[in-house]
């Protein structure tokens, strides 16, 4: 098996801005000509997310509302009592969503569904730069 190793960096807003990335992984992926492999793709990072949505306006509306409702950001934590910065919210948040998603490519095409692309979730409370790692296993 091979592992090939790629990575593109990602400047966000913080407060749960979610980027579409599915081109930048797609750029790296067919850049190698390959037919078959696995895609991995992961967020290093412990307050923000790789997940796979379709990006809509609606959801992108959806998917921050419902994130309010389950770890609201006007609540204590336990973290920002022991840091003091305020993102206790955004490290829940993203161990919740996740940190990597993994796409098939067949025939020399990721299989993602039509509605679906892959973005970064940035939960922070601050602006940041992110690191994407793609690995593609063939």
């Amino acid at each position: 098996m091979t592992i090939i190793c790629e990575k593109f960096t990602v400047h966000t807003k913080g407060n749960t801005d979610i980027i579409d990335v599915t081109n930048e992984v797609k750029n790296l992926v067919y850049r190698h000509s390959l037919k078959d492999a696995v895609v991995y793709v992961y967020v290093a990072g412990s307050t923000v997310s790789i997940t796979n949505i379709e990006y809509e306006p609606g959801l992108l509306k959806d998917l921050p509302e419902i994130l309010d409702k389950i770890v609201p950001v006007n609540k204590e934590y336990h973290h920002d009592e022991m840091w003091h910065d305020g993102n206790g919210y955004s490290h829940i948040r993203a161990s919740i969503v996740g940190n990597s998603t993994m796409v098939p490519l067949l025939e020399g095409a990721l299989q993602l569904g039509q509605w679906q692309q892959i973005v970064l979730v940035d939960f922070d409370n601050k602006a940041r730069t992110r690191t994407v790692h793609v690995q593609i296993l063939c």
